[in-house]
């Protein structure tokens, strides 16, 4: 079988803006990237992350390799079409590298600056602008979710009891206390999702479509959750929910804009991400769009891979938006400067601080599918790691991270000084593929910060 195209590997060999289009040497500086320019587009081009040879950043040429020949490998036995792995230390990209496809039913091979759902990546970006909010004073995280959704104030908790028959049915009853902005950060709501795990109030999600309801304004959309019962009483239990959804429609509320619009005015252009949006209406931008195999879009029950092309009322802020590789970098190292980039201040670092620790208590209970896994926690918006051992997969204490359900993944280590943001469409492979690129990555190190 021929080999699919694929760009050449980015190894910078000495210090420089990381400035799409130049021919750029190798690590070692003797050989040129033969014949070959990035492909960026012009979009991208302004993005100026600085960037140095990975020898001088601590880490090995060679080992980094290993990367590109594992996802060729995968491409080439048709696993998954394409994808995009970006990495920076100390502040600097050190490697970044396409390949595959876009799509696999259209020729053209995978850029840099290729266009992926990001599913649940969008999380870290709304929570971003909620702390921003608070630290605005427009915006109170122990504040009663019903102070900004009035709806709320009526919610129930569902608990599920069986009788003599075996039959369950659904019994209504109060909270114990009110859900706050801080358990819609830290999954900690009550809320759920219809499409992971079973349960009764689970089914009343799919029965109802709440995952899928494109067709309702982000109000209209927390109105109708906040009929729905609860699954756990606020503050006792991670389960992985619509919670960010809801956060979302709390930033409209405190910040008197749309989602979007408050995204873009005060994170995506501030930072510029020019291709990090909630949908992709123009048509230059669209033919950038990655696209997974025909057989692999279906992301959980009744929830397939969505089409960004297609504008709906509904902008998802727990798993709407659309993004590139270099824009998500932006994005991480702002996060990983304490908080600012490029001279702007979007955060405190105690902030950062603050959202990158561990808000699950030892009275919060996890549920069967806790997504972060053994050895993590979970911060405002992302896992973060808890020690160096327990997890399966090669890490650091402090690590924080999050993914996508279409493949997207994503971590910031601050004691190894490391950032990477790994870009692909396939649902099926999302779960496999992340701590093997977690091992390549920290395999590749030969300095530990």
């Amino acid at each position: 079988m021929p080999a699919l195209p694929f760009t050449a590997p980015f190894h910078a060999a000495a210090s420089t803006d990381f400035q799409p289009g130049r021919r750029l040497a190798l690590a070692g500086g003797a050989a040129l990237l033969a014949g070959s320019t990035l492909g960026w587009s012009p979009a991208a081009r302004a993005q100026g992350i600085p960037s140095a040879a990975p020898a001088e950043l601590g880490l090995s040429p060679q080992r980094l390799s290993r990367i590109g020949d594992w996802l060729r490998g995968e491409v080439a036995a048709k696993k998954i079409p394409g994808a995009v792995v970006m990495l920076l230390r100390r502040g600097k990209v050190a490697y970044v590298e396409s390949v595959g496809q876009r799509r696999a039913d259209m020729p053209g091979a995978m850029q840099h600056d290729d266009i992926f759902r990001i599913y649940s990546m969008t999380k870290p970006i709304v929570s971003v602008a909620a702390l921003m909010l608070a630290e605005e004073g427009k915006l109170l995280l122990d504040a009663p979710v019903a102070t900004y959704i009035p709806a709320f104030a009526q919610v129930k908790v569902g608990v599920e009891k069986t009788d003599a028959a075996g039959a369950k049915t659904l019994e209504l009853v109060a909270p114990l206390r009110p859900m706050t902005v801080q358990d819609l950060l830290r999954h900690t709501s009550g809320l759920t999702y219809g499409f992971f795990g079973a349960g009764l109030v689970k089914k009343l999600y799919v029965d109802n479509r709440v995952s899928t309801r494109g067709e309702l304004s982000n109000a209209e959309f927390a109105d109708l959750i906040a009929t729905m019962p609860l699954a756990f009483q606020p503050g006792s239990t991670w389960d992985y929910s619509n919670s960010t959804d809801v956060l979302g429609r709390v930033v409209e509320v405190a910040s008197g804009q749309t989602l979007g619009a408050h995204l873009k005015q005060r994170l995506t252009d501030p930072l510029g991400m020019p291709d990090t949006s909630f949908y992709v209406p123009e048509a230059a931008r669209q033919a950038r769009i990655a696209e997974p195999f025909a057989d692999d879009r279906t992301i959980g029950v009744g929830a397939v891979v969505g089409d960004p092309r297609m504008v709906q009322r509904m902008e998802s802020g727990g798993g709407g938006m659309v993004s590139t590789a270099p824009d998500y970098a932006r994005f991480l190292l702002m996060l990983r400067n304490g908080g600012q980039l490029d001279g702007k201040r979007y955060l405190s670092p105690r902030t950062v601080d603050y959202m990158t620790s561990n808000h699950l208590g030892p009275q919060v209970q996890r549920t069967a599918l806790y997504l972060p896994g053994a050895g993590y926690g979970f911060g405002l918006g992302f896992a973060v790691r808890t020690s160096a051992g327990e997890a399966g997969s090669i890490g650091a204490a402090g690590e924080y991270n999050w993914g996508g359900a279409g493949g997207t993944a994503m971590w910031v280590d601050p004691a190894s000084d490391l950032v990477t943001v790994f870009m692909m469409q396939s649902p099926k492979q999302r779960v496999l593929y992340r701590p093997i690129l977690r091992n390549l990555v920290y395999g590749a190190l030969t300095e530990p910060k």
